[in-house]
Parts: C-alpha cells; sequence; structure tokens
C-alpha cells in the first residue's frame, strides 16, 4: 500500500509505493514536468512486484510548475537546445540531494540505487550519469533524452533507454542517437523502441525495463503489464 511522506526532511510529499523490512535496493521514480508523484505510482507498483526487496519512491519534484499544474525539475518556459543544459546542470544539486536523503532513509547507497525517470525526469536521470559521482549506479530513462550527448564514458553499471515511436513530445531518435553515443564511449546501455506507444510511462516500457533488470539480478521478470 502506498502512503505520502516527507520522511528524512523531504520538501513536497512523495509517495513510498513499498517498504519492505529491510531494503536491499532503492527504486526511486522521476516523475515528468506539470505532474506528480501519483503519475508514478502504477509504474512503482510493477517495479515493486518484480523486486519485492526493494523500496521503491514515486518522488516529488522540489518546484511547482510554472506552465501548469503540477511539480516541475526545471523550467521549460522559454526552452531551447541553447539553454537546456544550464537549467539542467542549476537543478542538479537538488536532484542529487533529494537522491541522497532517500537512500539514507532506505539505508542503501548509490550501488544498490535505481532511478526510473519519465520525461524530464528521465532527463535529470540521464544527465545525473555525467557527474564524477553518480548518485545511482543505475539508470532508467523513459521516453527521455540527454540535454546534451554525454562526451565521457558514464561512471555508472548501466543506462536503459525506452521510448514509443508514437511520441510525439520527446522525438525515438534522441533516445537511439543517446543509445548510439553511450555504447561508442563503452558504457552498457540498452535501447527499447516500441510501437503503438506514445508519451508516457506505458506499461509495455516498464515490462521491458523489468526484464533488463531481472537479468541483472538474476531472477524472472515478475510484475508483467
Amino acid at each position: 500500500m502506498s502512503n505520502t511522506t516527507q520522511a528524512g526532511g523531504m520538501p513536497s510529499p512523495s509517495i513510498i509505493v513499498a517498504r519492505p523490512g529491510r531494503a536491499v535496493r532503492l527504486v526511486l521514480l522521476m516523475h515528468g514536468v506539470g505532474s506528480v508523484p501519483e503519475s508514478m505510482v502504477d509504474s512503482g507498483r510493477r517495479l515493486a512486484a518484480a523486486d519485492p526487496e526493494a523500496m521503491v519512491v514515486a518522488v516529488a519534484s522540489p518546484q511547482p510548475a510554472d506552465i501548469s499544474a503540477g511539480r516541475q525539475w526545471f523550467s521549460v518556459r522559454g526552452v531551447t537546445e541553447e539553454n537546456r543544459q544550464a537549467r539542467v546542470d542549476a537543478a542538479m544539486p537538488g536532484f542529487v540531494s533529494i537522491v541522497g536523503l532517500w537512500q539514507q532513509e532506505a539505508g542503501v547507497g548509490p550501488a544498490q540505487t535505481l532511478i526510473v525517470g519519465f520525461s524530464q525526469g528521465g532527463i535529470m536521470a540521464l544527465e545525473s550519469t555525467r557527474l564524477a559521482q553518480p548518485p545511482a549506479l543505475r539508470v532508467a530513462s523513459l521516453a527521455g533524452r540527454y540535454a546534451t550527448l554525454p562526451e565521457h564514458k558514464p561512471a555508472v553499471a548501466a543506462i536503459h533507454l525506452l521510448h514509443g515511436v508514437a511520441d510525439t513530445v520527446m522525438a525515438p531518435q534522441l533516445a537511439e542517437a543517446a543509445a548510439q553515443r553511450l555504447r561508442s564511449l563503452g558504457a552498457t546501455a540498452t535501447l527499447d523502441i516500441l510501437p503503438g506507444v506514445g508519451h508516457e510511462p506505458h506499461p509495455l516500457l516498464l515490462a521491458r525495463l523489468i526484464e533488463h533488470l531481472s537479468e541483472h539480478l538474476g531472477e524472472r521478470p515478475a510484475g508483467r503489464g
């Protein structure tokens, strides 16, 4: 059962989707711009069913959105290809701090943490892999992108890129370009682009992600949608 919490001094309510007695891993779901943690709860339930040893949290971003109701990681008002990176960079310390607070709450570190970001949350998740000390060693982007493609191999275990062919908000070509760049840098990156899926954390994307994670854990896939 999920419940809202401000554990660890969180600036706004996040939703704990699953909390085992002793968490072995931590899964943090980051919502898109203008959205709220509730939008990621169904995805969180699927991931929790696949990994009962994980604490799963739908995280609230720290800022109210300035274009609509809901929240945002950074403003998209007047955003361009030229200024997006600076906005992401300015938001990154807060993003890392929030991840750290939930790691403290769960009693785990970056090696046991998976960040799953949708849309703008996917941007923040991917961009966190640029850091010299990334907050999570495994990252998944659902319908996300890099602000600008990386130039150095990320210090993470794996990056999972999942996108829909029918996404008209962020083109799937952005995920393809990211996967190509990551692999050229020697990073471990998976790419799944699924037909009939638009700009949403679709169950089919979650099913593919769970398959990748189950391979990593040496377990059978579970919680498919």
